[in-house]
């Protein structure tokens, strides 16, 4: 198997169906990646998304004994084994920050999301890593006001979860361009207030050049506007996790976009901090 860096993410890295190892920049270390999408379907488009083949849709039900046995497995591979010093070579990484929810489109979608908290829930007890490792629902948000899905995120939370919400952009315009999506702003609003009331919550956003300019002042002045009305109406925001593109879009936007510097990200990151909020920066 080859190397790991944050700019390979290959779902087959470790042969296995459901379950990945990556080398994340927003967790600084090792992400164990569970994929309750391997049908690489997705109810959203992002225009940056990196999945190839990437098809609209939902998950599908999921084979749960395979996959607590490659969780098990591979954690017992990077806990027990030589993982990291064969798979990561860089040494400030060689740290397991996470389990992770995320691979190729959004996890609620799946019949068993439930299900397969249960599993994981039952992984970490068995290695008793139970509140020693995060364990993170990247996600859109999309599903988060369905009963069985916020019940999801409750159970997710008692085990150490945290969900990385996308919020993109601040305009309805602006995330039609750039989440492929015709849901405004103020829906998107209720998806994330119903994700607070369940589960501690990062707010997640990718920014990147397009047609060889960054977002203009107004997309961003409205993204930080957005901010503002989180922080007034006391939203129980851990902060903001800022990013850009490490890895190639596989949409057919891609020829037109690009990584932005990393002085114009630490700048915005600036800005989200003077609001009162952390922000991470990964660019």
């Amino acid at each position: 198997m080859s190397e790991l860096t944050v700019r390979l993410h290959d779902r087959d890295a470790a042969g296995r169906t459901y379950v990945y190892p990556v080398v994340s920049r927003r967790a600084r270390g090792v992400s164990i990646g569970v994929n309750l999408n391997p049908n690489r379907a997705c109810n959203w488009r992002c225009v940056y998304c990196q999945v190839p083949g990437l098809v609209r849709g939902r998950g599908p039900a999921i084979d749960l004994a395979l996959l607590e046995s490659e969780l098990d497995s591979m954690l017992r591979e990077v806990l027990e084994g030589d993982f990291m010093e064969r798979r990561v070579p860089d040494p400030a990484m060689r740290r397991l920050n996470d389990v992770a929810f995320s691979g190729d489109g959004e996890s609620t979608t799946s019949p068993d999301f439930g299900a397969a908290i249960e599993v994981v829930a039952r992984v970490l007890e068995r290695h008793q890593q139970t509140g020693r490792i995060k364990v993170v629902l990247i996600t859109n948000g999309s599903m988060a006001r369905r009963p069985e899905v916020r019940a999801g995120l409750r159970r997710l939370a008692t085990i150490g979860g945290e969900a990385w919400f996308k919020f993109d952009r601040g305009r309805d315009l602006d995330i039609q361009r750039t989440n492929d999506v015709t849901i405004g702003v103020e829906a998107h609003l209720e998806n994330l207030r119903a994700t607070l009331a369940e589960i501690p919550c990062f707010i997640q956003t990718c920014m990147f050049a397009r047609a060889g300019a960054p977002p203009d002042e107004d997309e961003l002045a409205a993204w930080l506007d957005l901010l503002r009305r989180l922080l007034a109406e006391g939203l129980p925001l851990r902060g903001v996790l800022l990013y850009g593109l490490a890895r190639a879009s596989h949409q057919p936007e891609a020829p037109t976009l690009a990584q932005l510097p990393v002085d114009w990200m630490e700048a915005l990151g600036e800005r989200v901090r003077a609001l009162g909020l952390g922000c991470q920066v990964s660019a």
